[in-house]
C-alpha cells in the first residue's frame, strides 16, 4: 500500500495550524490548478492529490486518526469516498477566489470539467448535495440522492455485531431492509447498502445508516472511553474487597478492589469501552464511592471510636 504524507504533500510541518495547512493549499492548488497546466497530466495528478491531503488535514477528526493510526492503516480503512465525504470541494473554490470562476469556465478560460478532475477518484460517480459525494454538483442522468439515516445501536449489538431489519420510505412505499451490522462498528460510523437512495435517471443512490449508541444511563461517556460508579463500605475500602461491574454489552464482570482504595479512585477495565473508529474497543473506568452511614447502631459507633483512637 501507497505512503502518502499530506503533510510533505502540502509542505507544511505535522504541527501545522489549521490556517496554515489552509493558506499551503491554496498557494499550490493555484500552482497546479489544471487551467494553468492544460494537458498536463502530471499537474492534474498532483492537483487532485493536493486535494485529498487537504480534505483529509482540515478535518479535526480525519487529522487526528490519520495522526494516531499513520498512513498505511489509514487507507486501510477508508476509502477515498470517505476521505472526501462530507467534504464540500466547491468551499475549496470559493476559498480560491477568483480561480474558481477560471476552473468552471470563468472569465473566458477554457471549460475544465469537475468529472475530468475528480471522475477517477470517484469512480464517475454522480455527486451531489446531502450525498456522500463531495460538492454541491449533479449531472443530468445522475443517480437518486443518497440517505443518511440515525441507526440506533445498543452496545451489545455493535460490539458482538448483529442482524436487523429497518424499515424506510421509497417513493411513498414502505421497504424493509435486511442489515448486516459488523462486530465492533463505533459510534459516528456509516453502514452502505448500495441502491436503496432515492431514486433517479441513472438509478438509485445509496442508503447510508449512521450509528447511533444507546447506553445505559448508568455509564458516562468521553469518546470510546465510558465510566460507572460503585459503592463500597468503608471497611472494604480498607481491607480490599472484589464487586461486580456491570459492562456496556450487558455482562458482569469481577473486579478486585485493592486495600487502602480512596474515595474517587478509578480502576480501569481495559477494552471494555465502545468500539472505536479503527476498530478495537476504548476502556472502561469504575470510579469507587466510599459509602458513609449517615446512621449508626451503638455497636458500630463504639467501633468507630476505637478505630479514631487507632488513627482511622
Amino acid at each position: 500500500m501507497t505512503q502518502k504524507n499530506y503533510y510533505k504533500i502540502l509542505g507544511v510541518s505535522k504541527d501545522a495550524s489549521p490556517e496554515e495547512i489552509k493558506k499551503a493549499f491554496r498557494r499550490l492548488a493555484l500552482k497546479y490548478h489544471p487551467d494553468k497546466n492544460r494537458g498536463d497530466k502530471v499537474a492534474e495528478e498532483r492537483f487532485k492529490e493536493i486535494n485529498e491531503a487537504y480534505a483529509v488535514l482540515s478535518d479535526p477528526e480525519k487529522r487526528r486518526q490519520y495522526d494516531t493510526f499513520g498512513s498505511t492503516e489509514f487507507h486501510r480503512r477508508f476509502t477515498q469516498e470517505d476521505i472526501f465525504r462530507n467534504f464540500d470541494i466547491s468551499s475549496i473554490f470559493q476559498d480560491l477566489g477568483s480561480a474558481g470562476g477560471i476552473f468552471f469556465g470563468g472569465r473566458g478560460g477554457a471549460k475544465v470539467s469537475f468529472d475530468d478532475i475528480f471522475g477517477q477518484i470517484f469512480g464517475n460517480r454522480d455527486i451531489g448535495p446531502g450525498t456522500s459525494g463531495t460538492g454541491g454538483f449533479q449531472y443530468a442522468g445522475a443517480r437518486g440522492q443518497d440517505v443518511v439515516l440515525e441507526l440506533p445501536l445498543s452496545p451489545e449489538e455493535a460490539v458482538n455485531g448483529s442482524q436487523k431489519i429497518i424499515s424506510i420510505q421509497t417513493s411513498g412505499r414502505p421497504e424493509r431492509i435486511s442489515v448486516r451490522i459488523p462486530k465492533g462498528i463505533g459510534p459516528g460510523k456509516k453502514i452502505r447498502i448500495a441502491g436503496k437512495g432515492e431514486p433517479g435517471p441513472g438509478g438509485r443512490g445509496d442508503l447510508y445508516l449512521l450509528v447511533r449508541l444507546k447506553l445505559d444511563p448508568r455509564f458516562r461517556v468521553d469518546g470510546s472511553d465510558v465510566e460507572i460508579d460503585r459503592v463500597i463500605r468503608f471497611s472494604d475500602a480498607c481491607l480490599g474487597t472484589e464487586i461486580e461491574v456491570p459492562t456496556v454489552e450487558g455482562k458482569t464482570v469481577r473486579l478486585k478492589v485493592p486495600e487502602g482504595t480512596r474515595c474517587g479512585r478509578k480502576l480501569r477495565l481495559r477494552g471494555k469501552g465502545l468500539p472505536t473508529a479503527f476498530g478495537g474497543r476504548g476502556d472502561q473506568y469504575i470510579r469507587i464511592l466510599i459509602d458513609v452511614p449517615e446512621r449508626l447502631t451503638l455497636r458500630q459507633r463504639m467501633l468507630a471510636q476505637k478505630l479514631r483512637k487507632e488513627g482511622l
